[in-house]
């Protein structure tokens, strides 16, 4: 338990900033859910489409440090890949 004033702010503060990262890590998981849920379907105009709001919103994730950025890249990258394979 915390004593001191500066470390219950602390703790206030992490508490905020750990909703906040829950928040976007959660908006990551729902767009890059879309993309496979359009790919499994086999839709390709719908794939693209949601891979187009993915990608921002995984590199997005990247800067504000949510995820690593070679984890953004990987998962864009693997995204690219199999909308490229369907719309082939």
């Amino acid at each position: 338990m915390a004593n001191t004033s500066s470390a219950k702010k602390a703790t206030r503060k992490i508490a905020r900033r750990a909703a906040i990262n829950k928040n976007r890590r959660s908006r990551v998981r729902t767009y890059v859910r879309k993309v496979e849920e359009a790919l499994a379907a086999g839709d390709k105009a719908a794939a693209l489409e949601a891979f187009k709001a993915a990608e921002p919103e995984l590199m997005r994730a990247a800067t504000k440090g949510v995820i690593h950025k070679n984890t953004a890249s990987r998962k864009v990258s693997r995204l690219a890949q199999r909308v490229k394979v369907l719309s082939a």
